[in-house]
């Protein structure tokens, strides 16, 4: 019988008449669960001057992402002039801010030691009309220097120019609305830290609103704040179409990863950071152009940076911030949320009320000790082994398609591969539930499972209680309604429980939706975790789709114990089928290029070259330049400190080295003073420097700011170092006091573009592309300077 099913529906048709109306429900449930987290519809360009229209957006977009422009370049004027002109039209007033600025301490550079640029932020107010505080809308309009940055972060900065032309035609807000389109983001987050530091109107803080995005399509999904944050998401959660999650939130504090938000948030802002994800092999690539943009996405992000600005606009803004994070999740119709302090009291009555239910079910009879221990165990299984298979898939996709391991998230389509790690996960779960069901009961499996999800919950109550809730709400609600199905008659029973599922859909699938293009396929096993979770709550109705065994002897239980392992053959079986059709229609073509990563080094010193990647797996098309095993190669080029590459010989182009020359120096005992001017001698986007670790830094100035020394260097010749971009034509300008009576050793380098027209080099087949990462197609010049 099912775990809480009475007698009533041991009648096979009665049972596979629950069976049918559990399931319909459920992909009912789940279809209306998954649409609270899609996008919504694309507004033409015609839409009312009042609203957000993605089309009027996507023409900023289209003028923005024409071509790569980074930092620092020629193209990266073009589109500020763009900009600036569009911000006039609006009837604005906006000014540059020419700054050097130096990254945020404990963030490190693209390029190897502390980061610095000259960039130029573009600043501009609507000014409010009895303002309480400062609302800024905040986007860079950098791109990578491999991509033109069609979303990355052209929809940001269009998805801004068009909330401003929206706010200007309606009653001004009460609040002023500052724009900040930042500089130099891709480089070292270099434009917003020049900001909050450097800039009059950061000087008092206010409210951020940063629009990002690392990918192509999927929803808009709010997915940081600022600590103490839910009177930001009791606002946020009246947006139109509010897609976020506290457990984000909390991942998203444990990882490394940062953006402008990052310098508004470490200078006392409060603030929301939101970025469509999916679709992400295109992230910082050549291939991230307009047209792949999904304008439904780049719908998403006005229409909620919209309706926010107007919100915080008209608000007190001191009254803004509380004294606790808030838990919150999507669901059909909006955005549930509640205080953090009951995350603790939700975890424990999840607790109390799963040891309740397997109380109640022992006393009935449903249950006995030893069986619900051995159930305990066993459902260890599908945990784990469901992660594992997923990341195996995805060793085997990488094995077949070697440029997978290159794509920074994700293949370009990944739909079916996604649906393959689900349909993994079911064949687990199906074939363990078939297989210790009879063992020891569909009850104690049941309640077994409701138990791990308690415990979970209060582990990451303890460790991310943002997340506490995935867990903990689901035990809760699948133990309350076990308890009620033990009081009711058979249809009854089959509501309850099925009620209790219905919780566990509502609130984890859209996380499984989220998570996999947030984690990408290369962690799949965190999916295929969160969808375990969900199977574990959906015990009891998966139980009627397993004939029953009880009570039936010969052919009859041998038949329904066959009958019941189809379930998990069917599911893997789809997850073969899905596996084969995603390698079928994820093919590279000229349009889904597999990427590759490839630099040119050149040493001035004995001008030698080198051809440098750091694929994990060579590639077909790197091996014709670098082979071997890897290794480091921090001893002629310190920027790419302790990475790990590949090289072969390359060709010796006629370069010039960046000049480093010696403009004053005061010695004191063992301590030497010396100002420096570094210069590149061509085109270059970036320069470095690194100082011998035998000559210890004390202090350094570059470019006028003061910039943070670090641990000394323990493991290499050479010690403190920076990148400097976009340098000035005329050079930069260094100070530094070093712990050294005699000569200094340096090592200078400057990096540009231009890999193709080095000899030696063969063109990419059109279904070859380029990595998007920092160092792909740099082409760097290094020379030793003993001063």
């Amino acid at each position: 019988m099912s775990p809480m099913r009475a007698p009533a529906l041991a009648d096979p048709a009665r049972r596979a008449s629950a069976a049918v109306i559990a399931i319909v429900v459920f992909v009912l449930a789940g279809v209306a669960a998954a649409r609270s987290v899609r996008p919504p519809e694309a507004r033409p360009a015609a839409a009312p001057a009042g609203e957000f229209s993605a089309g009027r957006a996507f023409q900023q977009v289209e003028a923005i992402a024409t071509r790569p422009h980074p930092v620092g370049s020629a193209a990266q004027d073009e589109v500020r002039e763009r900009l600036l002109t569009t911000l006039r039209g609006l009837g604005l007033s906006p000014e540059v801010q020419d700054a050097v600025s130096v990254q945020g301490a404990g963030l490190s550079s693209s390029a190897g030691g502390t980061g610095l640029a000259h960039v130029r932020n573009i600043v501009t107010v609507i000014p409010g009309t009895a303002s309480t505080g400062r609302v800024f809308l905040v986007a860079h309009y950098d791109s990578v220097q491999t991509g033109p940055g069609g979303n990355d972060d052209a929809a940001g900065t269009s998805a801004i120019l068009e909330t401003a032309r929206a706010l200007l035609a309606g009653p001004r807000p009460r609040n002023d609305v500052v724009l900040v389109l930042t500089d130099g983001e891709e480089a070292c987050l270099c434009g917003a830290k020049a900001f909050v530091d450097q800039h009059p109107l950061a000087r008092d803080g206010g409210v951020v609103l940063n629009l990002e995005a690392r990918g192509s399509s999927g929803p808009a999904i709010m997915f940081e704040t600022t600590e103490k944050n839910s009177r930001l998401v009791d606002v946020y959660g009246s947006a139109p179409h509010p897609v976020g999650t506290s457990f984000a939130v909390e991942i998203y504090r444990l990882m490394p990863n940062d953006t402008d938000f990052t310098a508004f948030k470490d200078a006392g802002f409060a603030g929301l950071n939101a970025a469509y994800i999916d679709g992400a092999a295109i992230y910082h690539a050549p291939t991230d152009v307009p047209g792949v943009m999904d304008q439904d996405s780049l719908q998403h992000h006005g229409d909620n940076a919209l309706a926010l600005t107007r919100a915080l606009g008209d608000r007190d803004l001191s009254t803004l911030t509380s004294g606790e994070d808030a838990t919150y999740f999507p669901m059909p119709g909006g955005l549930v949320r509640y205080p953090g302090s009951l995350v603790w009291p939700f975890a424990l009555l999840a607790v109390l009320a799963v040891a309740a239910l397997a109380w109640l079910a022992r006393r009935r009879g449903l249950i006995t000790g030893r069986r619900l221990a051995a159930a305990a165990g066993l459902t260890l299984i599908p945990l784990l082994l469901a992660p594992v298979l997923a990341q195996a898939l995805w060793l085997l996709l990488t094995l077949i398609r070697p440029g997978y391991a290159e794509l920074p998230i994700d293949p370009y389509r990944p739909g079916w591969y996604r649906l393959a790690v689900l349909a993994l996960t079911a064949a687990v779960l199906f074939g363990w539930f078939a297989l210790f069901r009879r063992r020891v009961g569909p009850a104690a499996l049941a309640v077994a499972g409701l138990g791990w999800l308690a415990a979970l919950g209060v582990a990451l109550a303890a460790v991310t209680p943002g997340g506490s809730y995935l867990a903990a709400l689901p035990a809760l609600a699948g133990a309350i309604a076990g308890i009620a199905a033990v009081h009711l008659p058979g249809w009854a029973q089959v509501a309850a429980v099925t009620a209790g599922g219905l919780v566990a859909v509502v609130i984890l699938l859209p996380t499984v939706i989220m998570l996999f293009p947030a984690l990408g396929l290369h962690l799949g096993a965190a999916g295929a975790f969160l969808a375990v979770l969900l199977g574990l709550a959906l015990l009891p109705v998966i139980d009627l789709i397993h004939p029953a065994v009880s009570g039936q002897r010969g052919l009859a239980a041998a038949r329904a114990r066959r009958l019941g392992g189809l379930p998990a053959l069917a599911a893997a079986l789809a997850a073969i089928v899905l596996t084969v059709v995603g390698l079928s229609a994820d093919r590279f073509d000229a349009e889904h290029p597999a990427p590759t990563q490839l630099m040119y080094a050149l040493d001035a010193d004995t001008n030698t070259a080198r051809w440098i990647s750091d694929e994990p797996r060579t590639q077909e098309w790197t091996s014709q330049y670098v082979s071997g095993d890897l290794h480091r190669v921090d001893d002629t080029l310190p920027s790419f400190g302790p990475e790990e590459v590949r090289t072969g010989t390359a060709q010796p182009a006629s370069l010039p080295a960046p000049n480093l020359t010696l403009t004053a120096d005061t010695r004191s005992g063992d301590t030497r003073t010396m100002r420096l001017r570094l210069t590149p001698q061509r085109q270059a986007r970036l320069v470095t420097l690194h100082v011998a670790a035998d000559s210890p830094v004390t202090s350094a100035v570059v470019g006028g700011r003061e910039v943070p020394i670090g641990e000394p260097a323990t493991d290499g010749p050479w010690g403190f170092g920076f990148v400097f971009h976009a340098p000035p034509p005329g050079g930069v300008e260094i100070t530094l006091t070093v712990r050294a009576p005699g000569q200094v050793r340096f090592r200078a380098m400057d990096g540009s573009d231009g890999l193709t027209a080095l000899p030696g080099f063969q063109p990419r087949p059109a279904d070859v592309g380029a990595v998007g990462s920092h160092t792909s197609e740099l082409l760097a010049v290094a020379k030793t300077y003993t001063l």
